[in-house]
């Protein structure tokens, strides 16, 4: 027969030894739940810089677009960067990879589309553990493709 005691006494050393571990799975939980919703963020937001780079005029005009659909998208979202998302920008012309210029040089008619790349770094500052080591964050690269119509003059 099991003293009262005794089993109180395994209880806490259970609840010792298995806490430090939840802790630690919930803190993951959070990391990944955040490089997720960022992710998912930034897809969008892309998606949005694409579109708006490619209904624009020229390549001056897609770049500035571009900006400002990704700023206001991941604004809306609330993203955790610990910088500014870098925007990078490219293109390609029947189907060969060039620069966001050449695509926009292209003569109408021609196949030619633009691909925005945003890539930020999540910041997991408010979610450290003294009791855990964690990186500062993780960087999240997504992007996306889209055509200049082909009838549109283009400059």
């Amino acid at each position: 027969m099991d003293h009262p005691a005794v089993s109180r006494g395994s209880v806490s050393i259970e609840v010792a030894v298995l806490a430090p571990a939840f802790v630690a799975l919930m803190v993951l939980g959070g990391v990944a739940g955040r490089t997720a919703v960022a992710s998912e963020a930034l897809e969008a937001a892309a998606h949005d810089a694409a579109r708006a780079a490619s209904i624009s005029r020229n390549a001056d005009t897609a770049r500035a677009e571009a900006r400002d659909a990704a700023r206001r998208q991941l604004d809306w979202r609330q993203v955790s960067c610990s910088r500014l998302p870098e925007v990078e920008f490219s293109g390609s012309v029947d189907g060969r990879s060039t620069t966001l210029d050449e695509a926009f040089r292209s003569s109408v008619g021609q196949d030619a589309a633009v691909t925005v790349q945003i890539s930020c770094l999540v910041s997991y500052q408010d979610i450290k553990i003294s009791a855990l080591r964690m990186p500062d964050g993780n960087r999240v690269t997504v992007s996306f493709t889209s055509p200049l119509d082909r009838y549109r003059s283009r400059g």
